[in-house]
């Protein structure tokens, strides 16, 4: 797969995907209608793909391999184009994550992002990223719901998550939304590879506060630490300082309830919503 440069702009996955969907169908002497008809989409959502103005679905990108028969060409395309869109200062550690043997992770007031529901990032990302489209709100959703595949392929990583109990108390995308979150928390708790503990109120100050920490142990036995707040990030490599935030990891695991006083308290959270959404 070739990467020119073509019009007035540099390539990207974007664009590429856009410009090989408009030469496969003008090759097949189709209209953007008639492509429409056979794909069962709006001829106006395949037209905004072409001119790279819109991300296709996951949906879509399959249906247009199996309709031109290329093997999957789109579906790549729309991977790279999602993940072009994370901040550099993430991306070199979630391409890290598919490769990762543990991935732990500690939330200071936020569901950590392999655990968001869609309505839940939705929120999210609406009120941090101000003048976002619609669009670009829904491009961001779909891309971290296709990082969340980590957790279900046959080979996925140990996942432990610490939650602040800050996390359940702050009702993003109001009481119905946190209804679906901490229920979808719940059921993915229950994986085998999947440990997810909260950090409660009563075990007041703790060596985290403020901030968001991941450590991905890759096969090999190396490990990678990613601190984050608000618009920036570091990635972290050097053995003295990830042994300084593994210890500032077990420590905040250390003063965290166990499994089942986690689930116990994801419940109680649980009732209180559903009562708040029934009122």
């Amino acid at each position: 797969m070739e990467l020119n440069n073509e019009d007035d702009g540099r390539a990207t996955p974007r664009t590429v995907l856009g410009r090989r969907l408009r030469r496969l169908r003008e090759a097949a002497d189709l209209s953007q209608r008639a492509l429409a008809d056979k794909v069962g989409y709006p001829h106006t959502y395949l037209s905004r793909v072409e001119r790279g103005e819109q991300l296709p679905s996951q949906a879509l990108a399959e249906d247009l391999d199996t309709h031109f028969v290329t093997d999957g060409l789109f579906t790549e395309l729309l991977s790279m184009a999602q993940d072009a869109s994370i901040p550099d200062y993430g991306r070199a550690i979630v391409e890290r994550e598919g490769t990762a043997a543990r991935i732990q992770v500690f939330g200071s007031s936020l569901v950590p992002g392999l655990l968001q529901t869609e309505d839940y990032a939705r929120a999210l990302f609406r009120a941090s990223l101000c003048g976002e489209s619609e669009q670009g709100v829904e491009e961001r959703v779909a891309t971290r719901m296709r990082r969340q595949q980590v957790l279900t392929r046959e080979d996925a990583p140990l996942y432990w998550a610490i939650l602040d109990e800050a996390a359940l108390k702050r009702p993003i995308g109001g009481p119905e939304g946190m209804c679906r979150q901490i229920r979808h928390t719940l059921a993915v708790a229950r994986s085998p590879h999947v440990v997810v503990q909260v950090l409660p109120f009563s075990q007041a100050e703790h060596p985290m506060l403020g901030g968001s920490l991941s450590l991905l142990t890759l096969r090999n036995g190396a490990t990678i630490g990613y601190v984050e707040s608000f618009f920036s990030g570091e990635q972290v490599e050097a053995p003295g300082k990830i042994l300084e935030l593994t210890h500032m990891f077990d420590l905040a695991r250390a003063k965290a309830l166990p499994e089942s006083e986690t689930l116990d308290l994801l419940r109680s959270y649980l009732r209180e919503y559903e009562d708040e959404d029934d009122s």
